[in-house]
C-alpha cells in the first residue's frame, strides 16, 4: 500500500496517484479547479461535533484519534474503497488543518495502514 497524507495548499504533482480530500468542509481559498481532486470523501472525515470538539487542539489530539477510530468503524465501506484504491496506485490523504502532525489525515492514513 502507498498512501501519504498532504495538505491540500501543496502543489499537485504527478505523484500524488489519486487525491481524495478527507474533510468534511471545504478548504478555505482553494477552488475545487485548482484541488484537483478524484474524490471529495467528507463522509470518512470526524463528524460534526467531533471537529467542533477537538478544535485542532493539540492537548486533545489523544481523545481524539480514539473518538475518530472509533467513527472510522462505522465507514467500513469508505475504509474498504480507500483500501482498495491504495492497493493499485499511490493515494492522497489531503486535508486543510494547518497542523501536519495533529490532524483527521494522519489518523485516517495510520488506520487504513493498520487494516
Amino acid at each position: 500500500m502507498d498512501i501519504q497524507i498532504k495538505r491540500i495548499y501543496e502543489d499537485v504533482t504527478k505523484i500524488d496517484g489519486f487525491r481524495v480530500l478527507v474533510d468534511r468542509i471545504w478548504p478555505r481559498g482553494v477552488s475545487k479547479e485548482d484541488a484537483k481532486l478524484d474524490e471529495w470523501m467528507k463522509e470518512i472525515a470526524p463528524s460534526t461535533e467531533l471537529r467542533k470538539w477537538f478544535d485542532h487542539k493539540e492537548e486533545r489530539f489523544d481523545s481524539f484519534v480514539k473518538k475518530y477510530n472509533e467513527e472510522l468503524k462505522n465507514h467500513s465501506d469508505l475504509v474498504e474503497k480507500l483500501l482498495e484504491t491504495a492497493k493499485d496506485k499511490r493515494l492522497t490523504l489531503l486535508y486543510g488543518a494547518k497542523d501536519e502532525k495533529n490532524n483527521q489525515a494522519v489518523v485516517l492514513k495510520t488506520y487504513l495502514e493498520n487494516n
